[in-house]
Parts: C-alpha cells; structure tokens; sequence
C-alpha cells in the first residue's frame, strides 16, 4: 500500500510538473516581444563601457534585475490571490504599452530620429572615453541604474503576460510558473547580452592568429564572420523585437475584447474557401495579421492620448527648470 501511495504521489508530481512546463512555454512565447526588445535595449546600454568592464556591468545590471523580479513577482502573486480580476485590466495595459511603444519605434524611423540620437548616442560614448575629467566609474553607475530602470518595466510586462497565462490555475501554478519565468528570461536574456557585447571582442582575437595553416585561417574566417554579423545582430534584434511587440501585444489586446472573436472566425471562414497551397498559407496567417494590425491600430491610438501629454509634461518641466535656473542667478 506504502509503495502504491508513493507512485501515486509521483505521478501527481510528475502531472503537476508536466502542467507548470506547458504553461511556461506558452508564456515564455507570449513574452517573446518583451524578451526581443529586453535584449536590443541591454546591449544597447553598455554601449560606451570598456571591454574588460563590458562583463562586470552586464552582471551588475542582471543582480539589480533579479532584484526588480523579487519585487515584482510577489506583487503579482499577492494580486492574483487578493484581487484576480485585476488580471485582466493589466495584462490589456501591458498589451497596449507594448503596442505604443513599437508604433513609436516605428515612427520615429519612419521620421528619421533615429540616426540623430544614433549621432548623439556617439558623441556622448566619445566624449566619456576621451575626456580624463569624467568619471568612468560614475559613468559606469549612471549606465548600470538606467538599464535596470528599463529592466524594471519591461520585467513588470514579462510577470504581467506570464501571469495572464496561467490566470485560470491554481496560486501553486501561478507561483510556479511567473517564477519560473522570471529566473529563465533573467539568466536567458542576461547571458545572450553578454554574448553578444563581446561577440566583437571575441572575432577581433580570432583574426589575430596569423599562423599559416588551415586551423588558424579557419579561425580568422569566424573571426570576420563575427565582426560582419555583430552589428547586423544588434539592428535585427530591435526589427523582430518591434514585430513581436505588435504580435504579442495585440494578440493580448484582439482577444481581450468581445468582438476579436468574431472577427477571428470571420477571417478562418473567409481564408477556408480558398483551396491548394494559399489556402493554407492564409489560413496559417489570418491570425497572425490580424494580431499585427490590431496592435499597429491600438499603437497608433495610445500613441496619440498619450504623447501630447508627454510633450506636455517635458514643457512644463522645461520651463520649470528654466525658471529655477534664473532664480538661482
């Protein structure tokens, strides 16, 4: 009896983990926008950083993200249990902001803003390495608060969207499966940023050996390899990020509201009186396009409440500022 109790333990075990594993995938993929962007915005930010500190920052930077999760996730949690269907309302708002914040990607390339902050980007990075007045190690701590700043909001979406997956189990899975999450996006997004600031570094000391035999030429063609592909990496990251933001965020969004529905049969009828090969392939992709310009649409929406009232708030800033500046005179 003793041995037939303990393999029905384990196979309750077993189904429990099998569950929290499903679960995690789903959200795992409903979080990969977050997880694009999370790695372009992170590397991004060691940018300046000298190669021997690249590392110790990165690592900094991840400590003060597991910091964020600790914080985040038993907020979460304490939500889920006390106020569920707060659940909702918030994974709507993390749809929308992911939305807006790819439409202002977006726009500001269709604007061509982002070749000026690019300029000033590098101009700032020249300045702190040539100038002996500035302090590398403030410049360094700058950096590292900026990047778990950031950290900070794109983990709060990643909890959010976890969170929505596994609404409907019980506060066991739920804990399992947001912390789960947090710790695999923490290790896999800090460690791919960390492979790829030093992916540079790493080709640069393979095109050094000049040794003449087939190894080391083989060598020097990863190295160059690694050199072409590290800035192509860094720009494809930020496109597929922005596509997945629009993919994640309005799938949240269209399935979030009533009509979406009947629009996604309406779309699968549509597409299913087609036959042969295109059939398929618009079958396949009617609900994929039908996420991207939800998300393109609620963008655009967002984008306009709310970005009067950020030229707002910087004018009133500016000018309070500005005023404070005089006084001081």
């Amino acid at each position: 009896m003793a041995g037939a109790g303990l393999l029905a333990l384990l196979d309750d075990i077993t189904v429990i983990l099998d569950d929290v594993a499903v679960m995690t995938k789903v959200a795992a993929k409903k979080t990969a926008g977050v997880l694009g962007d999370d790695l372009a915005l992170n590397a991004q930010q060691v940018t300046g950083i000298k190669p021997d500190r690249e590392i110790p920052v990165v690592w900094s930077v991840a400590k003060g993200s597991f910091i964020n999760k600790l914080i985040l996730v038993p907020a979460a949690l304490l939500i889920s249990y006390f106020i569920p269907w707060l659940i909702t309302p918030l994974l709507m708002i993390g749809g929308a902001y992911l939305c807006f914040e790819g439409f202002e990607k977006v726009l500001h390339k269709v604007l061509h803003e982002d070749d000026k902050q690019d300029e000033e980007s590098v101009s700032e990075v020249t300045q702190a390495l040539m100038d002996p007045d500035i302090d590398m190690v403030d410049y360094e701590r700058k950096k590292i608060k900026g990047a778990i700043r950031t950290d900070f909001i794109l983990s709060a979406e990643i909890i959010v969207i976890s969170l929505g997956t596994a609404k409907d189990a019980s506060f066991a899975m739920q804990a399992a499966v947001v912390s789960g999450i947090a710790v695999l996006m923490t290790v896999g997004v800090y460690g791919l940023v960390a492979g790829i600031v030093k992916m540079d570094d790493a080709g640069l000391y393979l095109v050094k050996d000049k040794a003449k035999n087939a190894w080391a030429g083989f060598k020097r063609s990863v190295g160059h390899l690694l050199l072409t592909v590290a800035p192509w990496l860094m720009k494809s990251l930020g496109v597929i990020g922005t596509i997945a933001m629009f993919l994640v965020g309005g799938s949240i969004i269209m399935h979030g509201l009533p009509f979406a529905h009947g629009l996604y049969e309406g779309a699968g009828a549509f597409v299913g009186q087609m036959s042969g090969w295109l059939g398929s392939a618009f079958q396949f992709s009617a609900p994929i396009l039908l996420d991207f310009v939800g998300g393109f649409i609620a963008g655009g929406l967002v984008y306009l409440l709310v970005e009067p009232i950020i030229l707002l708030v910087g004018k009133l800033r500016g000018n309070k500022e500005k005023e404070e500046t005089v006084s001081a005179h």
